[in-house]
């Protein structure tokens, strides 16, 4: 075979090899030049916008809401009533009664004034007044069920009890967008991160097969090594494209947590590149890990919430237990025939303690059974309520203390996997210096540059690893990192 052909034979193997290799080539976004989108701009962004924190917002107003509406039964209310018959040239009755009742907080009792004035000629003798009509001023006080706690008491202080629930509710709600918004922002930073060395990497065989496919063309490597060079290439390229995919996907994921001030979503501009991280992470000390436990303990929203319906429970047990006493209801009140107290009214007619009505109101159930089983369910509930503190209690605590193991394997994993990458550059160097010397080959330059990306990429993995727990590890504790 002449020398000439030869070459021709080289020179169509490279041609053929760079042919192949420009169509797997990929014209991947240059993501690695954009602008830095930082975990506080997305924090920014959520804690403003977001739907679900806005909507987490209103469960406090609602709680509010319903306090409210408890305290419409302290209204004070006015009724009145008139009534008249008139048949023939007799008149049977002008009724009229009117009263303004204000409940008060204190005893369950009521201040009632009125005013009646019932004339006619079958007016009923026990109603009858004179024509000026009298003017009560009393109370209504209950002495058995109802002094300590009532109904309406009761409902208010549960609905107070419950402004506390939807509070914590609010806080783990916006916890939990946190959390995942942090994720997915950990997400995205391990697929753009894994992409720049992808890309790295594709540069890297370009640049080798050019050179090989050089120094085929005068002689100096057989034509076997140009394939060879051009097949890594093409096996990048395809991890590239898989790689963009990802990233592509992860950032749009992430966007699922962008809002506007308007309400419309938004997207993550094509440019944006996560901020950068340091192989050398810092593991939050002791004191730190002991702050998580305690804050836990006392502001998890998880035994807050619990809490807030044990006093609603307690508040609800007390109330049964005060529906078991007696009705005994007393109803008191001054009355005068005064009608203003500019005008001159006999002392036997006016407010004293000669002029007075009372009354006694008495009922009791003979079995209780109704009021005693709502007791016992009431109870029933609050053991099981207390069996819960304990559990998730519990499990809180060791929720915590499993994060902290994880970051702390996470940085020790970290640590022996940066070693790992520096001995596996100084094979890469050491290979390729014999390979210049003509003591190796191109296969092994390619696979241990394969496995130093690997091993880059493994050491991203890891990172995103740790913020994501390191995340997890303050949600578990009922809260979030402070930026």
């Amino acid at each position: 075979m002449t020398v000439k052909l030869k070459q021709y034979i080289v020179a169509v193997i490279i041609a053929a090899a760079i042919f192949i290799t420009r169509a797997y080539a990929q014209s991947p976004p240059k993501a690695d030049t954009g602008s830095v989108f930082a975990l506080s701009d997305l924090e920014a962004l959520v804690f403003k916008y977001h739907p679900i924190v806005k909507q987490a917002g209103l469960l406090s107003e609602a709680a509010k809401a319903n306090v409210l509406q408890s305290l419409g039964y302290f209204d004070p209310a006015i009724k009145a009533s008139f009534g008249r018959k008139l048949f023939g040239t007799t008149e049977y009755y002008n009724n009229w009664g009117s009263e303004l009742k204000i409940p008060l907080y204190v005893a369950g009792a009521d201040l009632k004034v009125g005013y009646d004035r019932n004339v006619g000629t079958y007016t009923n003798p026990e109603t009858r007044t004179g024509t000026d009509g009298l003017t009560a001023v009393g109370l209504s006080i209950p002495i058995g069920q109802g002094l300590l706690i009532d109904a309406r008491r009761s409902t208010l202080w549960q609905a107070k009890a419950m402004v506390s629930y939807a509070e914590a509710d609010k806080v783990k709600q916006i916890n939990s967008v946190w959390y995942s918004a942090v994720k997915d922002y950990w997400s995205w930073y391990y697929s753009y991160r894994e992409y720049v060395l992808l890309k790295e990497g594709v540069e890297l065989a370009q640049k080798r097969f050019k050179a090989v496919s050089n120094q085929t063309l005068i002689g100096d490597k057989p034509p076997i090594d140009s394939v060879e060079a051009s097949i890594t290439v093409q096996d990048r390229q395809i991890q590239l494209a898989k790689s963009v995919i990802e990233m592509q996907n992860a950032m749009l994921v992430l966007s699922n947590h962008l809002w506007s001030e308007q309400g419309t979503p938004l997207e993550l501009p094509k440019n944006a590149v996560p901020q950068l991280v340091s192989e050398k992470v810092t593991l939050p000390g002791n004191a730190v890990l002991d702050s998580l436990v305690g804050q836990a303990g006392t502001q998890h929203p998880e035994l807050v919430k619990l809490r807030a319906k044990g006093t609603q429970l307690d508040i609800e047990r007390r109330y049964r237990q005060e529906v078991m006493k007696p009705k005994i209801n007393i109803t008191g009140a001054l009355i005068s025939s005064r009608r203003d107290f500019n005008s001159y009214v006999p002392d036997y007619y006016d407010f004293n303690w000669r002029n007075y009505k009372v009354g006694l109101e008495f009922a009791f159930p003979l079995f209780l059974r109704a009021e005693r089983g709502k007791l016992r369910e009431v109870k029933i509930k609050q053991q099981q309520l207390n069996y819960d503190v304990q559990q998730t209690g519990r499990e809180i605590n060791n929720n915590i203390l499993s994060s902290y193991n994880s970051l702390t394997a996470y940085r020790s994993q970290l640590g022996v996997q940066v070693q790992s990458i520096n001995n596996q550059q100084l094979l890469l160097t050491g290979e390729l210096q014999k390979f210049e010397l003509g003591e190796s080959t191109l296969f092994l330059i390619n696979s241990r540059e394969s496995k130093l990306i690997d091993m880059k990429i493994k050491r991203e993995s890891m990172i995103s690893g740790y913020q994501k727990t390191l995340a997890e590890l303050y949600y578990k504790a009922g809260t979030r990192q402070n930026l």
